[in-house]
């Protein structure tokens, strides 16, 4: 009983939309769909109300679809100042009951309340959790109760809104195994293909299998979601994990002043790379982008951008980076540029939405760019590296590259 541990998993339910709800009260029992703006999200439906769910209002569709499945949807722009003030709310308040709590995203994490099991009941505490949330920053949730990170994860997607599951090693084969392999956290459309090809249709299916094999043929990550499909997962609540990666930057002087945007491209493109083999390296993507101008005389500007698109190859990094680069520049001669990533979120966690624009290129480079993955994955990071990538590498690694 001494080793035993107590995780919860607090998943904000609808959190873009509860907060727009919460502070305009005026949309409380109403429609409503949050969508990016037209240049960044082409009208497309990233969350929504319950009440516009049940109309049949779905994440990804346009409003256009929205409003003819609803016509009575409100729709609002994201506010993502408001959600970060309401996110440091959360997480302040969490921490009242354990300093053991992990950011997973703005809207989502773990607490290892283990210290309270002689205490109190983890039921009677996960139901003071919710109704403070509830009453004081007027926001739904949902709480899984487990032994690890994983099994509470997928315990608090059973009930939503408002639900409270508990989910023990014990009851895998009732609660977790029957599950289809899609339902489980950290298996995304592609992996749940590649199971389903080879027979592994459930939960229990993977579970089931030898874990060897399952290495050989998936590398390090299938053997991991092995290890979690048996209810195995010592990874700790790490309070440290967000600040690690709140953000990371890398700058770049160019050989001379230039207002030539070739060079500028270029060298951005040197920064996007390095940056996407960090995201890579710590298996997260970004949300937030920072573009940094020095001018040839020492003036410095920078450019924040949030974005509803997951960030994690060069070339998107680049996309946004050049784009907000362009909307900035004064004309004048370069002497440095910066980019900055933050607002990361786990891979597992995070979930590309199809731009209207780009889903063609998406779908073309899937294939080579999952390919790559899986090699690195089970021989190594850089065992396989695009050639345009090795060249940028060599660049970077020059005397005269910036830092």
């Amino acid at each position: 009983m001494a080793n035993a541990r107590v995780i919860f998993h607090v998943d904000m339910n609808s959190f873009y939309a509860s907060v727009e709800i919460a502070n305009h009260p005026e949309l409380r029992g109403k429609p409503l769909a949050i969508a990016g703006k037209a240049e960044e999200r082409h009208g497309i439906v990233v969350t929504s109300s319950y009440e516009a769910r049940k109309m049949g209002v779905r994440t990804t569709m346009t409003v256009r679809e929205a409003k003819q499945k609803c016509p009575q949807l409100i729709v609002r722009h994201p506010d993502f100042s408001l959600y970060r003030r309401t996110s440091e709310q959360l997480f302040t308040m969490l921490k009242d009951y354990t300093n053991l709590v992990e950011k997973a995203s703005i809207d989502e994490g773990y607490l290892d309340v283990s210290h309270w099991i002689h205490r109190r009941h983890p039921l009677n505490l996960a139901n003071e959790i919710q109704s403070r949330i509830r009453e004081e920053l007027h926001l739904p949730c949902s709480i899984g109760i487990a032994p690890n990170k994983f099994l509470a994860k997928m315990a608090s997607n059973r009930k939503k809104p408002m639900g409270i599951t508990v989910i023990r090693k014990r009851d895998l084969p009732q609660t977790l195994w029957p599950l289809p392999i899609g339902k489980m956290h950290g298996v995304g459309p592609k992996t749940e293909e590649k199971f389903s090809l080879a027979g592994i249709k459930t939960i229990g299916d993977l579970a089931a299998r030898n874990p060897d094999a399952i290495e050989r043929k998936y590398g390090i990550n299938g053997r991991r979601l092995h290890d979690f499909a048996n209810g195995w997962d010592v990874r700790p609540v790490d309070p440290d994990s967000w600040d690690r990666y709140k953000s990371i930057g890398h700058s770049m002087t160019l050989s001379h002043d230039t207002v030539d945007l070739k060079m500028i491209y270029e060298t951005m493109q040197q920064l996007a790379g390095k940056l996407e083999m960090k995201l890579k390296r710590e298996h997260v993507a970004s949300y937030e982008l920072v573009v940094m101008i020095r001018y040839h005389d020492w003036k410095t500007i920078t450019r924040h951008k949030s974005t509803m698109q997951p960030l994690r190859s060069r070339q998107e990094i680049l996309n946004l980076a050049f784009s907000v680069f362009q909307a900035n520049w004064s004309g004048e001669a370069v002497r440095l540029l910066g980019i900055t990533l933050a607002s990361f979120q786990a891979i597992s966690e995070s979930t590309k939405q199809l731009d209207l624009f780009s889903y063609q290129n998406d779908i073309q480079t899937e294939e080579l760019v999952d390919l790559i993955d899986r090699i690195n994955d089970q021989f190594g990071e850089n065992t396989l590296l695009p050639a345009t990538r090795l060249l940028n590498k060599k660049r970077s690694e020059s005397p005269d590259s910036g830092c």
